[in-house]
């Protein structure tokens, strides 16, 4: 491996997490949102958003090889941002302007808790890949030092 490619893998996977975390952000600031669209006149809540990463390398063997010969398509992509499907929370509030015909509000499916897990998940991540961007850095810097 070369020094671009490190430089490369360390660059995908920094976009990556920014998504992710961008990603997240949406979530918790539409924790409350009840009406995110509105389907045959029913209000449809905002649903939680997952970021879902690939490796950029498939496993055929002759995708392999041209990578490695090519020094390219290393690091993690973005498959898909999904939705998650897990249910909905009903809350009674009859007076809320989006409550159904029992008095229940749906209410995004979404956990502050799992979202600050997450979202610390993914500082974390773009904190290592800063630091291994650096310490490349550091040793393209001594390997010059040394040709001096």
């Amino acid at each position: 491996m070369n020094f671009g490619s490190s430089f490369g893998i360390s660059a995908s996977a920094l976009t990556a997490q920014r998504l992710r975390m961008d990603v997240i952000s949406s979530n918790v600031a539409n924790a409350e949102t009840t009406r995110a669209s509105v389907v045959d006149g029913k209000a449809v809540p905002y649903r939680r958003k997952l970021v879902v990463l690939e490796t950029n390398e498939s496993n055929k063997f002759s995708n392999i090889l041209n990578s490695k010969m090519n020094n390219s398509n290393e690091g993690v992509k973005v498959q898909s941002i999904i939705e998650d499907t897990s249910p909905l929370k009903p809350v009674y509030n009859p007076s809320h302007p989006d409550a159904d015909a029992e008095g229940y509000v749906y209410m995004p499916n979404i956990d502050i808790t799992k979202e600050m897990v997450d979202m610390l998940s993914a500082s974390r991540s773009y904190d290592a890949n800063v630091t291994m961007l650096n310490a490349s850095k550091a040793m393209v810097s001594k390997a010059l030092e040394i040709g001096r």
